[in-house]
């Protein structure tokens, strides 16, 4: 592989031009195993940004697609439906919580997150109470694109950068009492006065159940999410639920919010969605949100991706929920979760863990230090594995497939690297 061309001209997500990060040539992908280009194997212990839950190179995904790509590669969604399409919706609906019954499909988790905002806003039109605010969590992260952007924490995230430009919405204290913790009913304060002050004005509450991903892999009490599901119905606000990176059975249940017993009234979701293999997501809602939404001034949904429903998204997606209809995830990702149950307390003895939390296949070392990323990233290549931590925050969401000793490969590696200086930044950076 050409990489000094990849580094001269290749912008890698989260990098500087000007001090362009090392990148390790992958060639291949088998199983829980990605290859760099001499054949070296990793033990990958992302999922591919949580994605790949069965692996790579699954026959069934892989052989799916190829049966698609001989039919068509992509058709336009307008006016025309196909199989692959309705077939993916079909699983979807029958996996997901039974009020949700119309789905918008998507091009990415960020998309889909656009979409919801964009019906929430379309529904308070066609009732005639125009409402142009969203309440949400701080330390949340809902995407990368503008209105994602700014229902992410504009002060603790990747997006601070962009306050000002972006429409300010209200943001409550994220959760505070842990999931394994007792509950105390004070962590719903901010979150319930925000709500009764301004509910006249916001068009939805839009959060990550259970698990706040990217914005500091922070896992809360079942009982903040009962309570904002409780309080919207109160207060006459609807709820959206960002399960693009909780769903399809990451956090023991199928979708997280299925610990709180909670149905959203607008949910998303991506990532999973394919098993890694194409990019697609989806919205659903239910069928009192849409038919309200299509009742207002335009008569319809005001949005139409040009590769919304793509076949061969569609076609993978069908057969990676079908998998999921199989229910071995429940015995992987159980077996996983007690791994890190019982070693990723020990990791403490470490001066500089400040805390481990887990929860299904989610395992989160956090660090008094932020990590060295070159160095830390480095040595994990060394050791065999690939994880990729960001600030504080050394985490592992790994395939459901692997197997104990790959679970104990990856925590392995970690303990070596919380036992390197190096591979964390100095107090004084």
């Amino acid at each position: 592989m050409d990489l000094t061309f990849d580094r001269q001209h290749i912008w890698h997500p989260y990098t500087s031009t000007l001090t362009p990060l090392t990148c390790y040539p992958v060639s291949h992908a088998q199983g829980v195993h990605l290859y760099l280009d001499d054949d070296t194997p990793l033990i990958d212990g992302m999922s591919s940004w949580w994605a790949a839950i069965h692996g790579y190179n699954h026959p069934e995904l892989t052989q799916a697609a190829h049966r698609q790509l001989d039919k068509m590669a992509h058709v336009m969604f307008g006016g025309i439906t196909h199989q692959p399409a309705i077939e993916v919706c079909q699983r979807l609906l029958k996996l997901s919580p039974p009020n949700l019954q119309h789905i918008f499909l998507a091009d990415s988790g960020s998309v889909a997150v656009e979409v919801s905002l964009k019906m929430a806003l379309q529904y308070w039109q066609a009732k005639g109470e125009p409402r142009a605010k969203f309440l949400t969590l701080r330390h949340g992260y809902h995407g990368d694109t503008f209105a994602a952007m700014s229902v992410t924490d504009p002060e603790n995230s990747m997006h601070r950068l962009y306050k000002g430009f972006l429409p300010e919405h209200l943001f409550a204290d994220s959760p505070q009492i842990g999931f394994w913790q007792n509950w105390q009913e004070h962590d719903i304060d901010d979150f319930r006065s925000k709500l009764i002050e301004h509910h006249k004005q916001i068009a939805a509450v839009i959060l990550e159940p259970i698990v706040q991903g990217a914005g500091g892999m922070r896992i809360y009490h079942p009982e903040f999410l009962r309570q904002v599901r409780a309080l919207c119905d109160e207060y006459g606000v609807l709820l959206i639920l960002d399960e693009i990176a909780t769903g399809f059975g990451r956090t023991g249940k199928l979708f997280a919010c299925q610990h709180a017993d909670v149905e959203p009234d607008i949910m998303c979701v991506g990532k999973a969605l394919t098993g890694g293999y194409m990019t697609l997501a989806a919205t659903l809602t239910s069928k009192q949100v849409a038919d309200t939404v299509c009742s207002g001034e335009a008569q319809c949904f005001m949005h139409g991706p040009t590769f919304m429903g793509n076949p061969l998204a569609c076609a993978v997606a069908a057969a990676s929920l079908a998998l999921i209809e199989q229910g071995s995830w429940q015995t992987q990702v159980a077996q996983i979760e007690a791994q890190f149950a019982a070693r990723l307390p020990t990791f403490h003895a470490y001066p500089n863990v400040k805390d481990t939390r887990w929860l299904g296949a989610i395992g989160v070392i956090e660090t008094q230090r932020p990590v060295n990323m070159e160095v830390i990233q480095a040595l994990f290549v060394k050791l065999g594995v690939w994880i990729r931590p960001f600030g504080r925050l050394i985490y592992l969401m790994p395939p459901y497939i692997s197997a104990p000793e790959h679970i104990a490969a990856l925590l392995d590696a970690v303990a070596v690297a919380l036992q390197t200086p190096d591979c964390f930044q100095s107090i004084d950076q």
